[in-house]
């Protein structure tokens, strides 16, 4: 089972303008994807996959989405407006007014989290979204589960992005969680950067974004002091792949861009690769 990952597209930051750089980043992205080998089973958006929440931008998402060889399933992040996302996407399983699903993925079953609250730059997950979690994770306890959703319940060390773990919001999603020995991982974007944790017994996982990256700076941030440091870069649209082996969930990063080429599989390299076959067990 191979899951492809993209996050914080970001469409619409320059308004009104189809050509702009983050739908020619996520194009690039697509591209990449639908040419692997093998294609992935399934992408999934996590969030803020517009920038201001507006249906034009949902429709330019729609029509990048067209066509795909594979499903796209989303969830919602903190620059993204439910309304209009539904406006647009309108087979979505809302419960309570909130984007919360389950899914079947093969062997896998995805729950896909609402973390959304108007207003706020940061996660929310609040009693009525926790009591739908509950009940789902309780209504199947042996399927391998992933969790999706926008934003991490890490402190990621980025200081004007992380999120503090005395959260109310994190405490219920970790308690929701805890003694789940069928949730395999959890799997987010907001940050635009990869990064891993180990967290309440999980792995999360953060995808790097389509539309320019963070910049990695982990010193402290003054919002009274402003020293010109670098936050947004504009490193190569990228995303994650996350492999089920039938054991673990494990997850690969790249980037859509070309690198030069050092060594291919050709006959000089055919005996090495023979030797490391032949070293395992049949």
């Amino acid at each position: 089972m191979l899951i492809a990952q993209i996050t914080d597209i970001h469409l619409g930051f320059e308004p009104d303008s189809p050509a702009e750089f983050n739908r020619q980043r996520l194009d690039r992205t697509l591209e990449r994807l639908v040419a692997l080998d093998p294609l992935p089973d399934l992408l999934l958006a996590t969030g803020d996959l517009v920038d201001r929440g507006d249906v034009d931008s949902y429709r330019r998402l729609q029509e990048a989405f067209a066509g795909l060889p594979f499903p796209v399933e989303m969830c919602l992040g903190n620059h993204d407006d439910r309304a209009n996302f539904a406006a647009v996407f309108p087979v979505r399983q809302y419960v309570g007014g909130y984007l919360q699903y389950t899914l079947a993925a093969g062997p896998l079953r995805l729950i896909v989290l609402d973390t959304l609250e108007p207003g706020r730059h940061g996660g929310a997950f609040c009693e009525a979204r926790a009591q739908w979690l509950r009940a789902a994770l309780g209504a199947d306890t042996t399927t391998p589960t992933l969790i999706v959703q926008h934003h991490p319940p890490i402190e990621v060390g980025i200081a004007w992005m992380n999120t503090d773990p005395s959260e109310p919001w994190v405490h219920r999603l970790a308690e929701c969680l805890t003694g789940r020995d069928n949730v395999i991982g959890l799997v987010c974007g907001h940050i635009h950067r990869a990064t891993s944790c180990h967290w309440q017994g999980l792995t999360v996982a953060t995808c790097p974004s389509t539309a320019p990256q963070v910049t990695l700076d982990l010193r402290p941030i003054d919002p009274a002091r402003p020293d010109n440091r670098a936050m947004i870069i504009a490193e190569p649209p990228a995303y994650a792949l996350h492999f089920w082996n039938g054991r673990e969930i494990v997850t690969h990063w790249d980037t859509a861009q070309d690198y030069p080429v050092l060594a291919r599989f050709d006959a000089n390299l055919a005996p090495m690769v023979g030797e490391m076959l032949a070293e395992r067990p049949i």
